[in-house]
């Protein structure tokens, strides 16, 4: 029981802590980046709720796919400093 907690408690810091580095954070890329780790300790939330479905889902479909697509946005918009001051 004591474990579960200490485990919960770990996971709710680094479920918090992503969030704020997503708001926080001037770089797009570091911020999906945290996105990611945001979203997948809320798939480990799941997980010790016992609730492996959800937590698969949560995988497949928010780390998954949206988190790639931002990725490829990120990617296809990034403007090179270089190009764009001539």
């Amino acid at each position: 029981m004591v474990y579960e907690t200490i485990a919960f408690a770990l996971f709710a810091l680094i479920t918090v802590g992503c969030s704020l580095g997503v708001v926080l954070v001037r770089d797009i890329w570091h911020s999906a980046l945290l996105l990611g780790g945001a979203l997948l300790s809320v798939a480990v939330h799941y997980v010790m709720l016992q609730a492996e479905f959800l937590a698969a889902m949560q995988i497949l479909v928010y780390v998954g796919g949206v988190l790639i697509l931002i990725t490829f946005a990120v990617m296809l918009t990034r403007i090179d400093p270089e190009v764009s001051s001539t």
